[in-house]
């Protein structure tokens, strides 16, 4: 497997994420229960990192051997 094809594996499994983070903000906007509002933002909260670092893995798998693209140190050795 390539680092394009894995750039795209991110790409395709961070669509499920996004779509479950709308489904969530949409649920919220609509509940009024102090406590399902509780369990909607925990959950948000754990999600929406995973969805920042799959597209951060994307972007940088995509173009990991592009001449002059700027690599983040958070996922260089």
């Amino acid at each position: 497997m390539t680092l394009e094809e894995l750039s795209r594996c991110y790409e395709e499994a961070a669509v499920p994420l996004r779509s479950r983070l709308r489904e969530l903000r949409f649920l919220l906007a609509e509940t009024e229960d102090p406590e399902e509002i509780w369990h909607i933002k925990r959950r948000i909260a754990e999600l929406t990192p995973m969805l920042t670092q799959m597209n951060e893995l994307a972007e940088l798998t995509a173009h990991y051997y592009d001449r002059g693209y700027y690599r983040s140190e958070k996922y260089t050795v």
